[in-house]
């Protein structure tokens, strides 16, 4: 991702914030670069398991030019899939946690390392999610596969 890539991210993500200049400010300067951001507001945040997350991005990457925004926390264990407000509440699946409104989710700064979260797929800056029905088809998918191969 270019600096302005990263720039117009950085913008997007921190107008979810309840002070976005505040957050921003804060945010490049933080040695861990990482934040935290509501969600609820302008995305909400579908949680896998990586055994899940990662074969249900590889579907999805076949379906989509491109994803929204994923994030992967340290170790791989746990994938948040960006999508939009409200789908949280109306999402009922076995093992998928959703951050929705009243929720607060860890988020890298865009294009630089951190030491645990980081961004699999970066924000473009559009606002750009993940239709939740694609995904949902991306995970049915993945488990049809998952289950062909155990």
């Amino acid at each position: 991702m270019g600096s302005a890539g990263a720039k117009s991210a950085v913008e997007w993500l921190v107008s979810a914030a309840p002070d976005p200049e505040g957050c921003r400010w804060d945010w490049e300067r933080s040695p861990l670069g990482v934040t935290l951001l509501p969600a609820g507001r302008l995305w909400d945040v579908l949680i896998l398991t990586g055994e899940l997350g990662y074969p249900t991005l590889d579907v999805l990457n076949r379906l989509v030019d491109r994803p929204g925004p994923v994030l992967s926390d340290f170790g791989d264990s746990r994938m948040g899939f960006f999508v939009p407000p409200g789908t949280a509440a109306r999402w009922i699946a076995t093992g998928v946690r959703g951050a929705g409104h009243g929720t607060w989710i860890v988020i890298p700064y865009p294009g630089r390392a951190t030491g645990g979260v980081r961004w699999l797929v970066p924000p473009d800056g559009t606002g750009h999610l993940t239709d939740p029905v694609v995904l949902e088809l991306a995970m049915h998918e993945a488990v049809a596969r998952l289950v062909g191969e155990g």
